[in-house]
């Protein structure tokens, strides 16, 4: 199993500000129309496709339990579960159910007390992801909707090339960032580095160094802040390269 988290932040005037936009999607990273079990037949009435969904249980309850160790660990301890289970009341009921049931399983002793938790339909939840963002802390989705999320919250503060993320399995941590690849601008050094540094930044505090992740991510901070020396997607005429020489210089 594997789950993927994405920060989105949104880098404040002063350091002393509070950001406008500062949340945590979790997005469950093996299950949902993502397992690609397509099919096409042809009908009386011409071509029709199918796709089948799966949701299971235990990953659901992995991905759960993830984002409410991830709520318990932030200052505002809330929680969304974003569904639409009032259309998809099987697949994505279980998966509703499964995580609202994380807190009583056993062992858990009441941890999660502290949390609060609540529900958006992933419809009106992209609408008030755009409208009132401060309302969300830790997202928990379902695949898709996850990936839609994730990418919506990345335009809330400026570019997908601010954005970093974590891959997560039993055995393994990734980091990587939001973005894709991109062809169409390759070999011009106009990618904006900071997602990657990010994302390496979120490797570092896995591995239990703290000090140097924050080092990293108040540079990139700062860099974004002066807004000097920025890559086209942000606003600036910098080259990749010389974004990454600018957060060096300031670690």
């Amino acid at each position: 199993n594997e789950w993927h988290l994405r920060l989105c932040g949104q880098v404040s005037p002063s350091p002393d500000e509070k950001p406008a936009v500062d949340l945590v999607v979790i997005r469950e990273n093996t299950e949902c129309l993502y397992v690609k079990d397509e099919k096409q037949t042809i009908e009386p009435n011409g071509k029709e496709a199918r796709a089948t969904r799966l949701i299971t249980e235990r990953a659901s309850r992995r991905i759960g339990e993830m984002a409410f160790k991830i709520a318990l660990d932030r200052p505002r301890k809330h929680l969304t579960i974003i569904h639409k289970s009032n259309v998809l009341s099987i697949t994505d009921g279980l998966f509703r159910e499964t995580v609202r049931a994380v807190p009583s399983l056993p062992g858990v002793d009441r941890k999660y007390d502290g949390v609060v938790i609540a529900e958006q339909l992933v419809d009106s939840a992209v609408y008030r992801l755009f409208q009132e963002p401060h309302i969300y802390d830790v997202m928990v989705a379902p695949n898709l909707y996850g990936d839609i999320i994730s990418d919506a919250a990345a335009a809330l503060v400026g570019s997908l090339g601010l954005v970093p993320s974590v891959n997560a399995g039993d055995t393994f941590v990734m980091g990587e960032p939001v973005h894709g690849s991109a062809p169409d601008i390759c070999g011009q050094s106009i990618a904006n580095p900071l997602a990657a540094i990010r994302s390496a930044a979120l490797m570092l505090r896995h591995l239990g160094h703290g000090d140097g992740a924050e080092r990293i991510e108040k540079a990139v901070d700062e860099v974004i802040r002066r807004g000097e020396c920025l890559t086209p997607d942000l606003g600036g005429k910098n080259k990749t390269t010389e974004v990454v020489e600018e957060v060096v210089k300031r670690i």
